[in-house]
């Protein structure tokens, strides 16, 4: 009998990542529905806020040479101007960039970092259900949630076909698998920060 420790890594690097992640991937869904950000106005649009810093954060990975080699459509998957846009339907001013932003990552970190942004539009699809219940929709204030064009399954699949498919050193997953850990924990603490009076600027 094999324990969840003791049974074999498997071999596709997408499924890895799910169970290495697996823990600060709950405690960022713990901490999002803590803040129940579906309750009201107000609530949402800390969790947009939120979701503006962390993409933001982000754009200029998906436009890395080092990544687009290996995902020729990164640059269109990027969402940070449909969460800019968001926020303006919301009448709410751009926040300034919060302090510990990922910063020259390796392009095995950067390849984590990427894969929980490509994650999170799986979940987006259930997300954009109780947005709607605000007044909400995919042209108004939760653009960032909107449906790819070729489907959230298939977009899905695409994008870890090539993740799984670039070549790298066991260093260097494990150095992905840290960056993947390290990006669910990042938006864990830039929710946080939406709602402090003061958040640590950069």
């Amino acid at each position: 009998m094999t324990t969840p420790d003791s049974a074999p890594r498997p071999s596709e690097r997408s499924k890895r990542l799910t169970l290495a992640t697996r823990q600060t991937h709950d405690t960022l869904g713990e901490k999002v529905m803590g803040r129940d950000p579906f309750g009201s106005l107000d609530n949402y649009t800390h969790f947009a806020t939120a979701q503006y810093l962390f993409l933001t954060e982000l754009a200029a990975l998906h436009t890395d040479p080092r990544l687009t080699r290996h995902i020729p459509n990164l640059p269109e998957r990027c969402r940070a101007e449909q969460i800019k846009a968001d926020l303006i339907d919301l009448g709410v001013a751009l926040p300034a960039p919060v302090a510990g932003a990922v910063q020259a990552p390796s392009k095995a970190q950067a390849l984590g970092w990427v894969f929980v942004s490509e994650g999170s539009k799986l979940g987006a699809g259930v997300l954009i259900k109780q947005a709607r219940l605000l007044g909400l929709s995919e042209t108004h204030g939760a653009r960032h949630m909107g449906e790819p064009a070729e489907g959230r399954g298939r977009n899905w699949k695409s994008f870890i076909e090539m993740l799984d498919s670039v070549e790298l050193t066991p260093e260097e997953d494990a150095e992905l698998e840290q960056a993947a850990n390290d990006a669910f924990s990042r938006f864990t603490y830039l929710l946080e920060q939406t709602y402090v009076k003061q958040p640590e600027l950069a």
